[in-house]
């Protein structure tokens, strides 16, 4: 199973962490021990600024890690909903054609782009039944061939939501009037 935060960069910045405390503790023990007129020299300063680099450093990586944390949990929730709208697409498409169990197997084996030998291995059956199969899913979608049948698919999926519609659905393919 994997982790959900990047260990490695996770490590890095506690690491970067204890350096940056280590810097800081022996930039202060520095200017204690140096007192108040002797502290501005250009070592301490260089350590100083070193110590408060290393500590912005840390603070920057932290954030942007976080960051890229929510922004991948919302894109795997955005990807999630749209594999479940895709499903709901094409379980009603199956459902408006009519297509048997056997040929909504066999559609789905298609639409992830698995060819009719494969398809047949996995279905443990003949080709010819397959290419029964297939020419029965496209005379029930009305398409010629795989390319429209994933075509129908494709157009459901890039089809812009109509602002007008409360419930989001896409709009509907234009049409010749007559």
């Amino acid at each position: 199973m994997k982790s959900k935060a990047p260990l490695g960069l996770i490590l890095l910045i506690v690491a970067q962490s204890l350096c940056a405390a280590f810097f800081a503790a022996d930039v202060v023990a520095d200017g204690i021990e140096a007192r108040f007129p002797h502290i501005v020299n250009w070592h301490f300063a260089v350590e100083a600024l070193a110590a408060l680099a290393l500590i912005a450093g840390v603070i920057f990586e932290v954030r942007a890690l976080m960051a890229l944390l929510r922004r991948k949990a919302h894109l795997e929730e955005q990807l999630g909903l749209a594999a479940g709208a895709f499903h709901e697409i094409v379980t009603q498409r199956f459902s408006d054609w009519g297509l048997t169990p056997s040929e909504q197997d066999v559609a789905h084996f298609t639409l992830k782009g698995l060819a009719i030998p494969e398809i047949a291995t996995l279905r443990g059956s003949a080709e010819g039944t397959v290419k029964a199969h297939l020419g029965g899913i496209y005379r029930k979608a009305g398409v010629k061939g795989r390319g429209a049948f994933l075509a129908l698919f494709i157009e459901d999926l890039m089809a812009a939501p109509d602002p007008a519609d409360p419930t989001g659905a896409p709009d509907a393919p234009a049409t010749a009037q007559a």
